[in-house]
């Protein structure tokens, strides 16, 4: 792989005067006070602030303080798990993947804002959160006007460095300088009067490649040299490709009827293994030129640009292994014609959805006979990482897909039950639901019809019975949306209190 060319700080730093702000992280963390409201860079865990978090966690041990950290999504190099031990969270928004802040908001510990990722900044905006104090963002350079050009996401750094009343900004050596140009930086004009966002193809482009700000805000700039986190992904087992192939022949067949056309209809994967599998399966399937209008790109992603199957891709964020990273950031020109970076309230925007018809794919915790379905609580209670980005496209998705392996911890826990003991996905908002059993349509069926067809198609043999079972008994008490209300949640009982889901005569 050709490794990028060193730069000079006078390519990174083009507004000289700004030079005289370069200070250390430490420097940088003692601007942070407590109560401070903070928004950090960092999507997916890719173009994340590295240093200044780590140094307000130290400072944070000797002196001890709180803040308020709104982010994009989820961080990387163990952020938040420093910043929860060195008890600098008073409170966490909107979306976290740290195992670490997860037991401490499961604690109560710190209180987590769980949030559909479109809707952070327009709270920010509007004033219904904040202000904000400070904003860290990670970039790859600052223009001569004093433009701040991100690294590898943008996230919510475009209304950070608007809306807050300074800024501490990291150059991060370690990002290519090529990244410059794959950016396009819109700011929605404000509501109620708001313009139309004119983004009417994937791969339009509507903005600038830099986010503007007010260089009198800069109050520090950090030099780091550090990579993002790389993604962890498993490799595609038979479940996961079982549920991939469900999807493609479903695919084949809706565009068979004239329902669907994959080169027209962008595709919105969420992260993690079993979207990134069904991806992956993709590249096996018969669709040529499609296009992706998502939140994050993967490994798959690329896997699909090489192979010539996926012709454009816009996203907010781009999360890679280590060998995809290097692959895709030393080779950035081989790509840059055909990916974009967005701010995610314009990825994950209702109006851009809606209109370009996205088909949106994401992962369910559990769903239930109705087609009800659970993205972020473990027993109803439990915060898991938070909900992300899939509400903005499940509610206006021209397809809305939910898929999950049918089965969790050896077999002990379904993951289709009676009734989810959370939802953030109604059945309205959902159309079809895959497990590596099969594939339920929903569109157009009543509850009842689709009680049917999730138990038929979706249910594992060893968990089939017993929900047919609770369905009939549900049946004699009558309803639109038939269930046992003092049953509908025993599964999950029974889980905590014997360890599986199964019922005494089935164990």
């Amino acid at each position: 792989m050709e490794q990028p060319a060193k730069t000079s700080l006078s390519d990174r730093i083009r507004l000289f005067p700004l030079m005289d702000r370069i200070v250390s992280a430490d420097s940088a963390a003692a601007l942070i006070k407590d109560g401070m409201v903070v928004g950090m860079s960092g999507f997916t865990r890719a173009g994340d602030a590295k240093a200044v978090p780590l140094a307000i966690a130290r400072r944070a041990n000797e002196h001890p303080m709180q803040i308020t950290l709104i982010t994009g999504a989820s961080l990387g190099k163990d952020v938040d798990r420093v910043l929860t031990e060195a008890h600098v969270l008073k409170k966490r928004m909107p979306f976290q993947s740290d195992p670490t802040l997860r037991a401490a908001i499961n604690l109560g510990e710190v209180m987590f804002v769980d949030q559909h990722l479109s809707e952070t900044v327009e709270h920010l905006r509007s004033g219904q959160l904040g202000p904000m104090d400070y904003a860290i963002i990670e970039a790859a350079a600052i223009t001569k006007e004093g433009g701040i050009v991100p690294t590898t996401s943008v996230g919510n750094s475009t209304s950070f460095a608007t809306l807050a009343k300074k800024l501490i900004i990291e150059i991060n050596l370690a990002q290519p300088l090529q990244l410059e140009g794959l950016h396009d930086i819109y700011v929605p004009t404000k509501r109620p009067t708001r313009d139309p966002i004119p983004i009417i193809a994937c791969n339009g482009r509507i903005g600038m490649p830099y986010m503007r700000v007010d260089p009198d805000k800069i109050a520090a700039i950090v030099i780091t040299e550090q990579s993002d986190s790389a993604a962890t992904l498993d490799v595609p087992g038979p479940d996961t490709r079982a549920i991939a192939d469900h999807l493609i022949s479903f695919f084949v067949e809706e565009t068979s009827k004239g329902r669907l056309n994959l080169m027209a209809n962008p595709l919105q994967v969420g992260i993690g293994n079993i979207s990134n599998a069904v991806l992956s399966g993709l590249a096996a399937g018969p669709f040529d030129h499609m296009l992706m209008y998502s939140e994050v790109l993967q490994d798959s992603t690329f896997a699909l640009l090489d192979s010539g199957k996926l012709a454009f891709a816009s996203a907010s964020s781009m999360t890679l292994s280590e060998e995809y990273a290097q692959r895709v950031l030393g080779n950035l020109a081989k790509y840059k014609d055909r990916l974009v970076l967005r701010p995610q309230e314009i990825s994950n925007h209702p109006e851009v959805i809606r209109r370009l018809g996205i088909i949106a794919i994401n992962t369910a915790l559990e769903f239930d006979i109705y087609g009800n379905v659970n993205s972020t609580h473990i027993n109803g209670t439990d915060m898991v990482n938070g909900i992300g980005g899939s509400g903005d496209f499940a509610r206006n998705a021209y397809l809305s897909i939910f898929v999950a392996k049918s089965l969790a911890k050896d077999g002990a826990i379904s993951a289709v039950v009676p009734m989810v003991s959370h939802v953030d996905h109604t059945e309205h908002d959902v159309d079809v639901l895959v497990t590596e059993n099969g594939l339920a349509d929903l569109r157009g069926l009543a509850p009842r019809e689709r009680a049917i067809t999730i138990i038929a198609k979706c249910v594992h043999p060893l968990y089939r019975e017993q929900l047919a079972d609770y369905f009939d008994r549900a049946l004699l008490r009558g309803g639109h949306t038939p269930h046992i209300l003092d049953e509908a949640l025993s599964w999950h009982v029974r889980r905590k209190e014997t360890g599986t889901m199964l019922s005494g005569s089935l164990v």
